[in-house]
């Protein structure tokens, strides 16, 4: 059981007299002492104590010297020999999307096909006939079949129903899907946009298996309408969550209007309990003209200079598909696959922005001193981001906004060279390794994966990677897709273990326990630009740090990803406490 109060009976306030001074701005309002302090300094530097005045970190050292800043007004806490660490920091997540998935209804964990058309009918069952069923983001990487459910058997599952199975810009439709979309054998991709629906190569009929153009699906919400209220408080459930596994800061990945209204209400309200840096979503279909006035009006929102507890600084756009979903721009083909559904041998993924845009696009970003960010998963989009940045001939511009490639799943030696040379950042997420080895082992073999999040040579090479998970859906840390638990993304990056398969992906690239503890601390507080006020504790920054059940430092590795957070404080004050 866990609760958001105040005080932590497992912790002993020291009623002991301790030095004192006058009241003054060397004076602490808490004093933490007899811990172990990862201050994730420059030297990765381990204090007893660390003392707080205000929102701010105070003094972090020797206990004999940080008792001397107390006074009779100090609270004082006895650490027992617990851990501190920084408040952790997820470098990617849509938490307003994730907070509403279970809104109307719970959505059971689904690892085989038979689980996916269990869950179908069960909605079928309660839902008018032609309401739409809609089940997101179950990856077919993670069915134990590694394929999608078939247009015959979401007709079994859900007959007077339209079903739309999507992990992504790709999805599976069942006939009356297909039929209320107008999606036939006539149908063609007309916008300009990427994508196309998989045909019978006997009768010319649609599959139902839509690539990257689920645009074209005419859906509508099923079952309940939340209200504002509904949203308002399924987000600060969800944050508080966040809090519970040590987070202090997020980044809201890709936010679009309303995203940006419901935080912006949420702060001024005075409920934000974890820092949020937003990249706002920007469209790249379309005029060019278009698209970058999009982007210069990112600049006029009060946020874009915002505070340090809710800032746009950021874009975030589409360059290439998804390795869940078969259409991530690879530099080699994929091969023909029967999981991905691919009969191409030349096939190489789904490249959404070609270079005589993506050059512009980035360069309207650099002018409004705005981080441009783009979903980028293959090694071939990896390249092709790489390329762009270095084609502007702009480097000190270009390091100056710190450049994100999200997700960076595929890369090279040159990749990671490059990316360094130019000051570029990414942003991993380790459960993606835990969930898919096996799939990606099987499609690609062992030696092709030799530089799937090759986290150890981006720190060796000087690179910043930040680590987040990309929650999507449903609170929880652990029942989550994906799951944001740092902990156990942590111990992902240590043992690069995964589910369903045996041994380890190219332990090579496993990290230490120092570099794993950076990459959820001061390297995403440095892709936020808030390195300086947050990711470490030390004297003058603000006071977000948690305290933790084990030493992650010393503890068996495997122990790592069952860590519990006691205490999370957000500016000096707690924001949740374990029972």
């Amino acid at each position: 059981m866990v609760t958001h109060a105040l005080l932590l009976p497992a912790m002993v306030l020291c009623t002991v007299c301790c030095p004192s001074l006058s009241q003054g701005a060397d004076t602490a309002d808490l004093i933490l002492f007899n811990g172990k302090i990862v201050t994730v300094d420059e030297r990765f530097s381990i204090a007893e104590a660390i003392a707080v005045r205000g929102d701010r970190i105070l003094r972090v050292g020797k206990k004999q010297k940080i008792l001397e800043t107390s006074s009779s007004s100090t609270k004082m806490i006895d650490l027992e020999g617990k851990t501190v660490l920084p408040g952790l920091i997820d470098s990617h997540t849509h938490p307003v999307a994730a907070c509403m998935t279970e809104f109307d209804h719970t959505i059971p964990e689904m690892e085989t096909i038979q689980d996916v058309l269990d869950y179908i009918k069960s909605r079928a069952d309660v839902l008018d006939d032609g309401e739409w069923i809609i089940l997101r983001q179950v990856f077919i990487t993670r069915l134990q079949e590694q394929r999608y459910p078939t247009r015959e058997e979401l007709d079994r599952a859900a007959p007077k129903n339209p079903v739309m199975f999507s992990t992504g810009p790709d999805a599976s439709l069942n006939t009356l899907a297909l039929q209320l979309s107008g999606i036939d054998k006539n149908f063609k991709v007309t916008n300009g946009g990427p994508g196309y629906i998989e045909r019978n190569p006997e009768t010319g009929e649609p599959t139902g298996i839509l690539r990257s153009c689920t645009r074209y699906v005419k859906s509508k919400p099923p079952g309940k309408e939340p209200t504002d209220k509904d949203r308002y408080e399924r987000l600060i459930e969800l944050l508080r969550d966040y809090n519970s596994v040590g987070i202090t800061a997020v980044t809201e990945g890709a936010a679009d209007s309303s995203e940006v209204e419901l935080f912006r209400k949420v702060h001024n309200n005075g409920d934000l309990s974890v820092r949020v840096y937003m990249s706002r979503h920007v469209e790249t279909i379309g005029p060019i003209e278009e698209i970058q006035d999009n982007i210069r009006k990112v600049t006029d929102d009060p946020l874009y200079q915002g505070d340090l507890m809710l800032r746009m600084g950021g874009i975030k756009v589409y360059l290439d598909g998804g390795m869940l979903t078969g259409s991530a721009y690879m530099c080699e083909p994929w091969g023909v696959s029967k999981i991905y559904a691919i009969d191409d041998p030349e096939y190489r993924g789904v490249l959404f922005i070609p270079m005589d845009r993506l050059l512009p696009i980035i360069r309207t970003s650099v002018e409004c001193d705005l981080q441009f960010s783009a979903h980028t998963v293959g090694d071939g989009a990896v390249h092709t981001f790489l390329d762009a940045c270095e084609g502007l001939g702009k480097k000190e511009a270009i390091r100056k906004t710190r450049p994100r490639i999200i997700h960076a799943n595929f890369m090279s030696r040159e990749a990671i060279e490059k990316m360094a040379q130019l000051g570029v950042v990414i942003d991993v997420q380790p459960t993606w390794l835990y969930l898919d080895t096996r799939t990606l082992v099987a499609q690609f073999g062992y030696d092709r994966l030799r530089y799937f999040q090759p986290l150890r040579s981006v720190f060796e090479a000087g690179g910043i990677a930040a680590g987040g998970s990309d929650h999507m859906q449903k609170i929880g840390s652990l029942r989550s897709i994906n799951p944001y638990n740092p902990f156990l993304s942590m111990w992902i990056a240590l043992t690069r273990k995964a589910r369903w398969y045996d041994g380890r992906l190219h332990p090579e690239e496993s990290l230490t326990r120092e570099q794993v503890i950076r990459l959820y601390t001061i390297n995403p507080a440095y892709v936020m630009f808030w390195e300086n006020q947050i990711g470490s504790l030390e004297q003058g920054k603000l006071a977000d740090f948690i305290v933790i059940d084990r030493d992650i430092l010393t503890c068996p590795v495997d122990e790592v990803r069952d860590t519990q957070v006691l205490k999370t404080y957000l500016n000096g004050k707690i924001v949740y406490q374990r029972d």
